[in-house]
């Protein structure tokens, strides 16, 4: 793929919590673009990241960012209100509810000064529009930039900010829906129907995500116009993947119709699988706003992971988990890159 110098048109999806150093950079080694979630990275922890990634890899990579929607709470009194009504979660894996914190996450100019200046090769954001300044800071240091849409509005936005490429990103994917134009429920294309569609309203490559898990998936997205694929769960299966155990199970063992879209692990609308927390949660109808139920729920999330208690964790996986098979991240690369159409 051209555009990010790497010779294989496969895009590994940009977990925030779940990424891993070994994952983004066994994509980019085998001539893909690993990405890396920096979702509530701080400057510091940024630095240290993307040095590792460039410890571990020479290629390319991308790292990605969430942009403020500007409907995010700032800690305040109803947090004590909020990690009560989780306790039974907390003592469930034995930590005790958490105070409140100076912040939920770091500022948006924290992040990206600090992304800027150790310039990876690709900016990848979600949830809205990359300000001018933004992109063309990262364009004067040979940062390429990249957008998400869910619909073709929110495609239309970013290409008129200037991003070098688009990803549209059906209802079929995991984890967050990054809409940003309308609320998430209102946004739930699927990629059959919006990817052809965004290819139609813009002139910059697309990227299909959702629901591509091998060269079928491939094949279909290239077919419909797209000029690279973003795939998240069938990597996020593999053994270099920072899932534990119980995720990796439970991504192999849920079926496409078992998926759901729950605001209940991060206050905003997400595709998992239904588990214990999960059905607790939406159940008691008590659910904080984000970015303070994230926070709260991360708590005791963290701690199930050690423990691998799958039932506590946000399993998060696509409608295509079914179709996550391969062992490893070559394995999966092989997969997909064989469905790549020869040029």
């Amino acid at each position: 793929m051209s555009l990010f110098d790497v010779a294989h048109p496969i895009v590994l999806g940009p977990f925030g919590g779940l990424s891993s150093v070994p994952l983004t950079a066994a994509v980019s080694e085998a001539g893909g673009l690993g990405s890396y979630g920096l979702y509530g990275y701080d400057a510091d922890r940024i630095r240290v990241t993307i040095a590792a990634l460039r410890n571990a890899t020479a290629q390319p990579f991308a790292v990605n960012i969430w942009l403020p929607t500007g409907d995010e709470v700032e800690p305040n009194a109803q947090h004590a209100i909020f990690a009560q009504a989780l306790a039974p979660f907390y003592e469930a894996v034995g930590v005790d509810v958490p105070p409140r914190p100076a912040q939920y996450l770091p500022s948006l100019e924290e992040q990206t000064d600090a992304i800027l200046a150790a310039a990876p090769a690709v900016l990848s954001v979600v949830f809205g529009v990359p300000s001018a300044e933004l992109v063309d800071d990262a364009h004067r240091r040979g940062i390429r930039v990249v957008g998400t849409a869910t619909t073709v509005g929110e495609a239309v936005a970013l290409a008129g900010s200037g991003v070098d490429a688009i990803v549209a990103t059906g209802a079929e994917a995991a984890g967050h829906r990054v809409s940003f134009l309308r609320p998430a429920e209102e946004s739930l294309v699927g990629l059959f129907s919006l990817l052809p569609q965004v290819v139609d309203a813009v002139d910059v490559p697309v990227i299909a995500a959702g629901g591509i898990a091998d060269r079928r998936g491939v094949a279909a997205a290239f077919a419909l116009g797209a000029s690279g694929v973003q795939v998240g769960t069938a990597f996020l299966a593999t053994e270099e993947s920072a899932v534990t155990d119980a995720h990796r199970d439970a991504i192999r063992a849920t079926a496409a119709d078992e998926t759901v879209l729950t605001r209940a692990m991060s206050g905003r609308l997400a595709r998992g699988a239904r588990n214990r927390a999960v059905r607790a949660i939406e159940a008691s109808g008590t659910i904080a706003p984000f970015p303070m139920q994230n926070w709260l729920t991360g708590r005791f999330r963290a701690a199930a992971g050690e423990q691998n208690l799958g039932e506590l964790q946000s399993l998060w996986m696509g409608q295509s988990a079914p179709l996550a098979r391969y062992a490893t991240a070559s394995e999966a690369f092989a997969e997909l890159v064989a469905g790549v159409p020869a040029r």
